[in-house]
């Protein structure tokens, strides 16, 4: 059995077989954005809170990153793709769309496309700034994977499937916007290496971290271990 068609996909094409009246393009756009909506940004429980990072931590396999030197970016796709399973996932939207909708703030989206964010405004979790977002202009926002795509490599991706690679790079759950210069100086460092600028954010990072090594049973260097323990021990 093939792969769904993307949901905006599917409610074009019944606008194109039932004809180009104006009434029925606004119920094909209505369509396709309620359809958008039904697809949850995040999943249940995510990020865990910080007793249940603390026990998912624990139970992480504890060792020295692996195969290091065979990372290539392209083993992830080489492009954000909505054909996978992961949260966001098929909703006929590109996966930094997503994102966007659901990071930023003051939020305005397209009329014809539910899934086109036209403008808001984003409070950087890692650096405090306000940045602003307007579609089709350059933008000091990008899309951060928490845990690097090169540090999951290291940490067990490197046996995985494609799909299950592709998957990864597209999981809302492992992404965030944030600061382009800041995610620039991330790069693919592990937590004992980086931490976000704003203390008052680590407990948060820490939490995300955890629970994205959880999810895909990726493991930790002991001092990526320690580091992820100190940043937990900031939470309330």
């Amino acid at each position: 059995m093939g792969r769904p068609a993307p949901l905006i996909a599917v409610a074009a094409t019944a606008l194109l077989l039932g004809g180009c009246h104006h009434g029925d393009a606004g119920k094909a756009r209505a369509s396709a954005a309620a359809l958008v909506a039904q697809v949850p940004l995040a999943s249940a429980g995510f990020p865990p809170d910080a007793a249940t990072a603390r026990t998912g931590l624990g139970g992480l396999t504890v060792e020295w990153g692996k195969n290091w030197e065979t990372y290539k970016r392209e083993n992830f796709g080489r492009y954000w793709s909505d054909e996978t399973d992961a949260v966001g996932g098929r909703n006929g939207c590109d996966t930094r769309d997503d994102v966007l909708r659901r990071d930023l703030r003051e939020l305005r989206e397209g009329d014809r496309n539910a899934c086109v964010v036209l403008s808001g405004v984003l409070h950087d979790p890692y650096t405090g700034k306000e940045l602003p977002y307007f579609y089709r202009r350059a933008s000091q926002i990008q899309t951060d994977h928490v845990v690097a795509l090169g540090a999951a490599w290291r940490g067990g991706a490197y046996a995985w499937t494609p799909q299950r690679r592709l998957e990864y790079a597209n999981d809302l759950d492992v992404l965030l916007a944030v600061d382009k210069q800041t995610n620039y100086d991330k790069s693919s460092k592990t937590a004992d290496k980086w931490k976000p600028p704003q203390k008052a954010y680590w407990c948060e990072y820490a939490r995300r971290y955890t629970g994205i090594k959880v999810k895909y049973r990726l493991s930790v260097t002991p001092p990526e271990k320690q580091a992820l323990q100190d940043m937990l021990a900031t939470c309330p």
